[in-house]
């Protein structure tokens, strides 16, 4: 059995397992996703408590992190062939006039190289127990800031290594050839 060899330059990147990057030295980088939440429809006091309770998160984090933002390309290829469907179904000329609309503002959206921005607080560390204490830690603190969190997968990490090293390119790396 051999691995296929990374496309990352110059990243000693040994594996994507677990929602955890395995380097060459056996460090292991992972983190969190924050789901994305927009403080601005918010009154002014509750933006601002959110802003501190965040500012407090990041103040009790006693290991060196990144906060990562990152694009990720929608995909909206099964909502048009859901609206197509329901296209085709309807007789009614003023809801197909409106699916319609819909299908020309997807395509827009399509046209237009839309992305969802995503965050991560990623960090590295070699002991597997201190990892899962950290994203344990990192995902309770930021729910009592406001902000939902999970831990990063193998797809993240993935998408982050593409965004980062290889210039947007997918990739296959981690992929076990026979």
């Amino acid at each position: 059995m051999s691995q296929k060899k990374s496309k990352y330059t110059d990243v000693p990147v040994k594996n994507i397992t677990n929602g955890v990057i395995v380097l060459d030295n056996n460090q292991k980088v992972t983190g969190v996703k924050i789901v994305p939440r927009n403080i601005f429809i918010l009154d002014p006091d509750m933006q601002n408590a959110i802003i501190t309770n965040l500012k407090n998160v990041y103040n009790a984090i006693d290991y060196e992190f990144w906060i990562i933002v990152a694009d990720r390309p929608v995909d909206i290829n099964v909502y048009l062939s859901e609206l197509q469907l329901q296209y085709n179904k309807v007789n009614d000329n003023r809801k197909r006039k409106l699916i319609l609309e819909d299908i020309n503002k997807a395509n827009m959206f399509m046209n237009n190289n839309v992305v969802d921005t995503e965050y991560f607080i990623l960090f590295k560390e070699k002991n597997d127990d201190t990892i899962q204490r950290r994203i344990r830690n990192l995902i309770n603190n930021l729910a009592s800031a406001g902000l939902t969190a999970f831990q990063t997968n193998n797809d993240d990490l993935r998408m982050i290594l593409d965004n980062f090293l290889n210039g947007g390119q997918t990739t296959t790396f981690g992929t076990v050839l026979a």
